[in-house]
């Protein structure tokens, strides 16, 4: 009897099931590991059976009535004090807060308002927000939302953002008074997506320089940047100053995005690496928005995270000057793990390193309290007052790309240290500046002046033509007899009577100007904003690169 050959298809069945085994076995070991660091928290205390059993004999037990959802928060809170400072759980009624500021936009009507003598006076105009287009405007008074009157009713600036905030589409009714001819009208906005800019200026110091505030990362400051970057460059942009002073940080990929604007060739900008987070490197894609011009970066205490990352390539790549004081030091890598009952866990699970390999993150390894005062701390030395004497976590030296030494362990130490100026940030000249009086009297002064202040068609025109002395001199009229002499006396130092002035004087320009008015009067007198100016146009700043 004839023996029939085996098809080609019975040969090759067996390996192919094999291989399919190995396949499935090994997709289901990487399943299981992904998802053993994926789960949410929930899942973590369902099946904690001692922390289930205490909370459940507490509720039924204890001898008060006890809230359970809080013993919960409050286990939570425990099992975080053992971590590092930047691990943090947010409760549900907190979290669409936290995260607007990230995603760069919320729904609403697009106003920005201060509540003055229990009148909501709208102090601004998103452009392309909801109410630019229903024709509100600076200055406008608010009366009535919906069917409720807010005028005079003591009410918090909480509960307006309540009320004007909403679903897309939703409309909102709200009543309108102009107090320069104390007429009324009602206007109907629809809620829609309002804007959340990340950036606060972008405006020329000189004929030759721009300048660019970022006041956080969020999910659109690249985009925000790339924008201004290009305006800058059509008014003659030659050299760049970036404004990361306050900023906390925020998305990673906006400042490597950024990063990849101002560095050359195929660099790398930042890596992350965690006990089980392999190591994962962020190189630029050869973007290339300004890499030939001067750059500084401009950073202070409060400067975090991706503000780092952002001033640590630049620094490590010697593309161009840190300048002002030592950033705050944050190198943590936080992944957010949302949870069924809407809140979240904001979960360190890498720490991220500059391209010569340093981690500029501090010791926590006193505490949260210790390391909430190093700011304190930090004062009390000298360090931010005058005393170059810059003391980092990690002596190991590295080194950037024109084998300069950099350190690591408590942020990045700036090229070019300014100290704060004490003579301005004084706690009576503070208390003066952010006064009631002098928002009051600013405001007041818009509304009886303002078809005169609308004349001004920019910012260069008002500061040339505007003298704020009138308002130094309305102000003192406003104090009680015994101040005002406290008052003059302070103002008889003619760098704080000027320093006064100027920030009344730009408060003013914000209203007319947005923040590129506010930051145009203040960068000239802003020491680290000078000091930058004089650093790019000088000899300095081609020896402290090394090139």
């Amino acid at each position: 009897m004839d023996s029939k050959k085996p098809s080609g298809l019975q040969v090759w069945t067996p390996l192919l099931f094999a291989f399919i085994l190995m396949f499935g076995m090994t997709l289901g070991f990487n399943l299981r590991d992904t998802l053993r660091t994926k789960r949410d928290l929930g899942t973590v205390i369902e099946r904690n059976d001692r922390l289930e059993q205490i909370i459940d004999l507490i509720n039924e037990k204890y001898v008060d009535t006890v809230n359970k959802n809080n013993l919960y928060s409050d286990a939570i809170t425990g099992i975080l004090s053992h971590l590092d400072p930047h691990t943090v759980y947010i409760p549900s009624d907190e979290l669409e807060e936290v995260n607007e500021g990230l995603e760069g936009s919320f729904y609403g009507i697009g106003v920005e308002f201060a509540i003055i003598r229990d009148t909501i006076q709208v102090t601004s105009v998103v452009k392309g927000g909801p109410s630019e287009h229903a024709g509100v405007e600076t200055g406008d008074q608010l009366i009535k939302v919906g069917d409720s009157v807010v005028a005079g009713k003591h009410i918090t600036s909480e509960h307006i953002i309540r009320m004007l905030k909403g679903k897309e589409d939703t409309k909102v009714v709200v009543e309108l008074k102009q107090p320069w001819n104390n007429s009324k009208r009602s206007v109907t906005i629809k809620r829609g997506v309002v804007p959340v800019y990340s950036i606060d200026a972008s405006i020329m110091l000189d004929s030759l320089t721009g300048y660019i505030k970022i006041n956080r990362f969020s999910a659109n400051t690249y985009n925000e940047f790339v924008a201004s970057l290009k305006e800058l460059k059509t008014k003659g942009m030659k050299g760049l100053v970036i404004d990361l002073r306050d900023n906390p940080g925020g998305y990673l990929d906006n400042a490597k995005d950024i990063a990849d604007e101002l560095l050359p060739g195929n660099k790398l900008i930042v890596y992350t690496e965690g006990r089980r987070s392999p190591r994962i490197e962020y190189h630029t894609d050869n973007k290339s928005g300004f890499e030939k011009g001067e750059v500084a970066i401009l950073i202070d205490e409060n400067s975090a995270s991706a503000s780092e990352i952002l001033a640590g390539a630049v620094q490590d790549w010697d593309r161009g000057v840190i300048i002002g004081r030592r950033s705050f030091g944050k190198g943590l890598v936080q992944e957010q793990y949302d949870m069924a009952d809407g809140s979240a866990l904001r979960l360190t699970v890498a720490k991220y390193y500059t391209p010569s390999g340093r981690c500029i993150q501090r010791s926590y390894a006193k505490g949260k309290d210790a390391y909430a005062e190093a700011f304190v701390h930090r004062f009390e030395t000298g360090e931010l007052t005058g005393k170059d004497t810059i003391n980092v976590g990690d002596t190991t030296k590295y080194y950037t790309a024109n084998k300069r030494v950099v350190y690591g362990g408590g942020g990045i130490k700036p090229d070019v240290y300014v100290p704060y100026d004490t003579t301005k940030l004084t706690p009576g000249m503070m208390n003066l500046m952010y006064s009631d009086d002098v928002r009051n009297l600013i405001w007041d002064y818009y509304v009886r002046h303002r078809s005169t202040l609308m004349e001004f068609h920019n910012v260069r025109e008002f500061d040339r033509k505007f003298k704020a002395d009138e308002l130094v001199t309305a102000f003192l009229k406003m104090q009680d007899p015994v101040f005002r002499r406290v008052v003059e006396k302070v103002m008889q130092h003619n760098a704080n009577y000027r320093f006064f002035a100027a920030q009344m004087k730009a408060q003013m320009a914000r209203i007319l100007f947005y923040s590129n008015g506010y930051y145009s009067i203040t960068t000239e007198d802003d020491d680290v904003v000078q000091k930058a100016l004089h650093v790019l146009h000088g000899g300095a700043y081609s020896a402290i690169v090394g090139r």
